[in-house]
């Protein structure tokens, strides 16, 4: 199969999946399959999808050096020279400013807002907060919840409580999940070839992290299921069981060492796929029937 373009490649389109956490708020108000709000919703996943592509350039630039002595970075577009710098560095500064700007001009203030907060928090992140210990993790798991603060944003619905909750402690599961499976396949390696931060942590701390975070996400996604829809709807909480599963099977991937790559355990994972679709059917028909008045059995 022929690699695409080296600009594409230093975007990191498989990163983009990451962006239809934009999608949660408005489905979870019960507005997303509204023609406009999905509209904008589109355009603010390509919009977030861009900046954050602009962050992964200047991330890679910054790191240049030592991605050029890791058995697998040395390859990236930018540390083999297959994408110039001279060319990287505009195209970073592009990307991460543009977005904002269109959208500011555009009426979208508040979700101009949240860009350039991510484009902070990004820049911050790699020039020195990635080596910093345990703030690298809070930093990369806020960007999941700006993602999900962006998609309500756009479309002007509110968050609930429970909804940053549940969004705040997931995040900070699976990125510790992801440090922790990184550790994992780091032993044994040289310390050159891993995170500067990842030498720090020990597998027992990591563990301690995403098992506090498994079990607030899981508590969290209860109680807002229970108040879903004002009331406990059969849809709701039935929903419950295989949101569980799905985070058991995440940690059961995580304790393998094998989610060092969230976006492709995922895939590779029939039994973790079955179970997000099941959960994603039963949480849809939890929203449709609030929205459209439909009497679900209750307790």
């Amino acid at each position: 199969m022929p690699k695409a373009p080296p600009f594409i490649r230093a975007l990191r389109p498989k990163q983009w999946a990451k962006n239809v956490l934009l999608a949660l708020a408005p489905l979870s108000a019960g507005v997303l399959f509204h023609p406009n709000v999905l509209l904008e919703v589109v355009l603010g996943i390509i919009a977030f999808s861009l900046t954050s592509s602009g962050g992964y350039i200047v991330n890679d630039l910054l790191d240049i050096e030592s991605d050029r002595l890791h058995p697998k970075k040395r390859f990236r577009p930018i540390p083999s020279g297959e994408f110039p710098v001279r060319v990287a560095w505009p195209t970073a500064i592009v990307l991460l400013l543009a977005p904002a700007i269109v959208s500011a001009l555009l009426g979208y203030w508040l979700f101009g807002g949240v860009l350039i907060a991510y484009v902070i928090i990004q820049l911050s992140y790699c020039i020195w907060l990635k080596h910093q210990p345990v703030i690298d993790i809070l930093i990369v798991a806020s960007g999941f919840v700006l993602r999900a603060i962006a998609g309500a944003a756009i479309v002007g619905v509110p968050i609930t409580q429970w909804f940053l909750l549940v969004i705040s402690s997931g995040s900070l599961f699976m990125v510790a999940g992801k440090r922790y499976s990184e550790k994992v396949e780091s032993v044994g390696k040289e310390e050159s070839h891993t995170r500067k931060t990842l030498n720090l942590y020990s597998l027992g701390y990591l563990r301690f992290v995403w098992t506090v975070a498994a079990t607030l996400t899981m508590l969290s996604y209860g109680l807002w299921a229970f108040d879903l829809n004002g009331g406990t709807s059969v849809g709701s909480i039935a929903s419950v069981f295989p949101f569980g599963a799905a985070l058991l099977l995440y940690a059961f991937d995580i304790e393998r060492g094998e989610a060092a790559a969230p976006e492709e355990i995922v895939l590779k994972d029939v039994r973790l796929l079955v179970s997000g679709a099941i959960w994603a059917a039963l949480f849809l028909l939890s929203v449709l029937a609030r929205q459209y008045g439909w009497e679900l059995p209750t307790f």
